[in-house]
């Protein structure tokens, strides 16, 4: 029985040991795949539409691709904010949408509504606080998400009207081609001047931004 029992830890540990390889070179895989991808659609990363925080000259940029609906976007949020506090005027935050989710499209809308009345960023915290009630996947509640730009201040009226305007279909179009391009198949996808992270976590990017900056510094 003991003989027995020593066979079947041996064949699981070998097969987890497999699988942990397996996803070593996928993932290996998936980031050299991205980053052959970014180098060859550089003119992607970023465009004159995008959302833009911090200073707007900064040498390091971070672009994420991010759907509002996100859970991990939402968790990841505060991680970003503090690395960018961390060096206020060498990096900028940009955001491109990924609107995997149901309803994300409309959500995107009120965000580039909110940005319109100079309240991007409350909107996008005040939506982010909320979103565990606003976001279900399958059946989201949108009206509790526009409650929570109307409680920072958003002018609801001109935001609806300005949601309507086709340019933002074009936004969203534009950003999707562009994460097609790039590959991007989940949120939150982060590349750091054009680098994609070597693998997804907070020590990744937190190295990758501080690799950068040391580079602006030089």
């Amino acid at each position: 029985m003991i003989h027995r029992k020593y066979i079947i830890a041996l064949v699981l540990g070998v097969a987890l040991a497999a699988f942990l390889i397996g996803a070593s070179v996928y993932q290996s895989r998936i980031h050299a795949s991205q980053k052959q991808q970014a180098a060859a659609h550089t003119e992607r990363m970023v465009r004159m539409h995008s959302p833009v925080i911090g200073p707007r000259e900064a040498p390091v940029t971070i672009v994420e691709f991010f759907d509002p609906a996100c859970e991990t976007c939402r968790a990841f949020y505060p991680v970003v904010k503090e690395l960018m506090q961390r060096y206020p005027s060498q990096v900028r935050l940009v955001i491109r949408y990924a609107p995997f989710h149901k309803g994300s499209d409309e959500v995107v809308k009120l965000l580039e509504a909110a940005r319109r009345q100079d309240k991007y960023v409350m909107v996008l915290e005040s939506l982010l606080a909320a979103q565990p009630q606003w976001a279900d996947h399958g059946n989201p509640n949108l009206q509790l998400a526009y409650m929570a730009a109307e409680q920072v201040g958003l002018d609801m009226t001109r935001a609806r009207a300005d949601m309507a305007a086709p340019t933002l279909d074009a936004v969203l179009q534009q950003d999707v081609e562009d994460l097609t391009a790039l590959r991007v198949d989940k949120t939150p996808t982060f590349f750091v001047n054009g680098r994609p992270l070597p693998s997804f976590g907070v020590k990744q990017l937190a190295d990758l931004i501080s690799v950068e900056v040391t580079k602006a510094a030089k």
